[in-house]
C-alpha cells in the first residue's frame, strides 16, 4: 500500500469521527437552541455593524449633516428644477434660479417674522408684565391661599436652580463662537454640495455605482432610482403638509387677536419637518402666546385650533398623501422621530423619516428582485437622469 492510500485512509477517519461527534453533539444540543443561536451570533454581527456606523456618522457629523441637508434640500428644489430643464432653460440659469429663489424665499420670510416680532414686541412684554402680575394676584386670592412670601420663595428656589448650572451655562457660552463657526462652516459646505449635485447629479451616481461590483450595479442602480423617487416624494409632500399646517394655525392665531401671528406660522411651517416634535413644540408656542397675551378663553381656542390643525393632518394629509409618497406606518415614523432624537437630536429627528423611507423601498426593491423585470422606477425627477442605464444580465 503507497503513501498515497495511507493519507487517504488517514483523511476518510478522520473526516468520518468529525462526523459522529458533530451527529452527537447535535443529538446533545437541541435544534431550536441551535437554529436561535445561528440567528443570535448573525444579528450580533449586524448590530456590530450598525453600531459602527452610527459611530462614525456621529464622529464626521460636520460632514454628515451639510450632506444630508444638501441632499433633502436637492429634493425640494427637484421638481422645479427638473421642470426648468425639460422647458429647454440652460441647467447653469436653473441652478442659479433655483438657489437664488430658495435663498430669497427664505431671506423674505426671517425678514418678516422679524419685523413683526420688532414692530409687537414692545406690547407682548408690557402685556406679559401684566399678565405676570395677575396671575400672581390670582395665585394669592384665589383657591391656592399662596403668600408673598410663598412665591417668592419658589422664585428664589428657580433662581437658585439656575446658579447651580451656571457652570454649564458659562461653558456653553464660551463655546457659542466654536458653534457658530461649526454652523458658518456646515452652511458653506451645504451649498457647495447643492451646487455640485445640481451641476453632475449624474457624474456623482455614476462615480458612486462604480464603488460596488459589476454584477450588483444594476440592482443597486434600480433600488436606488427607486428610494430616491420616494425621498422627493417625501420632500414634496412634506412641504404641502407644512404649508397647510402654517395657513391653519396662523390665519387661527390672527383671527383671534393673538401676537406675533406670521412668526408663529413660521415657526409651524419649519417646526412641521420635523415629524410629530415639530408640531406639539410650535403648536405649544401659539398657545402660551395666547395664555400670556389675551388671557385662558383665547388659549383655549387657540388650543382648539392647533388641535383641529393638527388632527386634519395626522388623520387625513398624514394618512393619504404621506403614506402613498412614504410608504411608512405611522407607527414606525413615531419609532424612527424618536430614535433619531436620543441618537442626533434634531438633525437626528429631521432626518429620520426620509432615511427610513429610502432604506425602505431600497430593501423591498432588492428583496424583490424588480431590476430584473425591465420596469423602472416611473419618475422623470431623477437626479441621475443623465446617467447610463445598466446593462442588465442576459437571462
Amino acid at each position: 500500500m503507497t503513501g498515497s492510500d495511507d493519507k487517504r485512509r488517514g483523511a476518510f477517519l478522520e473526516a468520518l469521527r468529525g462526523r459522529v461527534v458533530s451527529t452527537e453533539s447535535s443529538e446533545v444540543v437541541p435544534r431550536g437552541m441551535r437554529v436561535a443561536t445561528a440567528f443570535a451570533w448573525r444579528l450580533l454581527v449586524i448590530a456590530a455593524a450598525v453600531g459602527v456606523g452610527i459611530w462614525l456618522i456621529i464622529q464626521l457629523k460636520l460632514l454628515v449633516i451639510p450632506l444630508l441637508v444638501a441632499i433633502l434640500v436637492t429634493a425640494l428644489l427637484w421638481p422645479a428644477f427638473t421642470w426648468m430643464l425639460r422647458h429647454r432653460v440652460p441647467r447653469w440659469v436653473a441652478i442659479v434660479i433655483a438657489l437664488v429663489g430658495t435663498l430669497s424665499i427664505v431671506s423674505g420670510l426671517l425678514w418678516l417674522a422679524g419685523w413683526q416680532v420688532a414692530r409687537q414686541w414692545s406690547s407682548v412684554q408690557d402685556r406679559t408684565v401684566e399678565a405676570t402680575g395677575q396671575f400672581r394676584d390670582y395665585l394669592i386670592q384665589g383657591p391656592l391661599h399662596l403668600t408673598a412670601q410663598d412665591i417668592d420663595g419658589i422664585l428664589s428656589q428657580i433662581v437658585s436652580l439656575v446658579q447651580e448650572q451656571a457652570q454649564l451655562l458659562l461653558s456653553g457660552a464660551l463655546a457659542i463662537g466654536s458653534t457658530v463657526g461649526h454652523v458658518a462652516t456646515g452652511f458653506l459646505l451645504a451649498i457647495f454640495i447643492l451646487l455640485c449635485i445640481l451641476a453632475d447629479g449624474g457624474g456623482i451616481w455614476r462615480w458612486t455605482t462604480r464603488l460596488f461590483p459589476r454584477a450588483a450595479r444594476p440592482a443597486i442602480d434600480h433600488a436606488s432610482r427607486a428610494g430616491w423617487v420616494t425621498v422627493v416624494n417625501y420632500a414634496r409632500t412634506q412641504m404641502l403638509v407644512a404649508t397647510i399646517d402654517a395657513v391653519g394655525i396662523g390665519l387661527g392665531a390672527f383671527f383671534l387677536g393673538v401676537p406675533l401671528a406670521v412668526p408663529v406660522a413660521i415657526l409651524v411651517f419649519l417646526g412641521a419637518f420635523v415629524p410629530i416634535v415639530g408640531a406639539v413644540v410650535t403648536g405649544a408656542v401659539a398657545v402660551f402666546l395666547a395664555l400670556v397675551y389675551n388671557g385662558p378663553w383665547i388659549a383655549l381656542w387657540m388650543l382648539v385650533v392647533v388641535l383641529a390643525v393638527q388632527q386634519i393632518e395626522g388623520h387625513i394629509l398624514q394618512p393619504i398623501l404621506m403614506g402613498s409618497a412614504v410608504k411608512v406606518h405611522p407607527l414606525a415614523v413615531v419609532l424612527v422621530v424618536t430614535g433619531g432624537a436620543m441618537i442626533a437630536g434634531i438633525p437626528g429627528a429631521l432626518f429620520a423619516v426620509p432615511l427610513s423611507a429610502f432604506v425602505n423601498v431600497v430593501a423591498v426593491s432588492l428583496a424583490n428582485k424588480s431590476w430584473k423585470t425591465g420596469h423602472d422606477p416611473a419618475s422623470a425627477d431623477l437626479i441621475w437622469s443623465t446617467v447610463p442605464r445598466q446593462r442588465r444580465p442576459s437571462r
